[in-house]
């Protein structure tokens, strides 16, 4: 089945129920995460795998965060919604980084970009892509080198 969530912004937001999903989604005015932030974001979203939605892949850039996954089904066998997910990920990792850094404010622009991935081949490539983003960026050299990077293992096959 497929659903189109409001989620009062720009950009449309469709889900279909048991697809892997990509989100990204980019700090307030590209500020540069802090070492100890980029950890607490990492952990927020793993938090999340098995709970809210099986996770396939993170990385946590310093300035944007790119997720695959795949909503789970909530206690009505209705999958959670991206939204739902995305504001538990983002208002709780917020919330530990502003007490972290001793700040306040907002973290993350509200607008997340997502799109469905309509076949396994795609999702073993948006993998990919999420794999070697830190590489691109000559964050590291290879992506197993690159800290805030997990990739479910089940879903790693290189």
């Amino acid at each position: 089945m497929l659903r189109k969530y409001d989620y009062r912004r720009t950009l449309p937001h469709l889900q279909k129920d048991n697809r892997p999903v990509f989100v990204s989604f980019n700090t307030l005015r590209r500020w540069i995460l802090p070492e100890a932030a980029r950890d607490i974001v990492l952990e927020c979203c793993l938090y999340q795998n098995g709970r809210m939605a099986r996770i396939h892949a993170v990385v946590v850039m310093p300035e944007h965060v790119h997720l695959i996954l795949t909503p789970k089904l909530d206690g009505a066998e209705s999958p959670y919604s991206v939204l739902e997910i995305m504001q538990n990920v983002k208002s709780v990792a917020a919330h530990r980084v502003n007490q972290l850094l001793k700040r306040k404010g907002g973290v993350w622009l509200r607008e997340s970009f997502d799109h469905v991935l309509r076949s396994s081949e795609r999702l073993d490539q948006t993998i990919e892509y999420v794999r070697q983003n830190p590489v691109r960026r000559g964050l590291c050299s290879a992506p197993e080198e690159y800290r805030w990077l997990w990739v479910n293992p089940e879903e790693f096959h290189w």
